[in-house]
């Protein structure tokens, strides 16, 4: 079995360079205005912009709008529910990206 050396790939990342406005996050997800905004005031999701009107929403909330409504369809969550669950898997997010810089730091034999 040969061993096929790969670089990393190279370029930006499309998803933090489109910014999406109330209605079209809504649109993205399927959800209604009430459903974002309770998100916002939860601080799920945390947009650029005073009023509803103004927001605009970096790529990685789409990601982060989608997973809020699994959690609220599938589990039931309600919004402060939904903003410990996604803080949770936050922190869990970073203690498996800590162990694994830990662990290619370590020395090995």
């Amino acid at each position: 079995m040969s061993k096929k050396h790969t670089e990393p790939a190279c370029g930006p990342v499309v998803e933090e360079e489109i910014h999406l406005t109330l209605v079209e996050l809504c649109q993205a997800c399927r959800v209604s205005e009430e459903y974002v905004m309770s998100w916002v005031s939860e601080g799920v999701l945390e947009p650029i912009g005073e009023a509803p009107t103004e927001w605009r929403f970096a790529g990685q909330s789409l990601r982060r709008a989608r997973l809020a409504l699994s959690l609220t369809r599938d589990l039931e969550l309600n919004p402060p529910g939904v903003a410990l669950a996604l803080d949770l898997l936050d922190e869990i997010a970073a203690l498996q990206a800590r162990l694994q810089r830990l662990g290619s730091a370590w020395p090995t034999k």
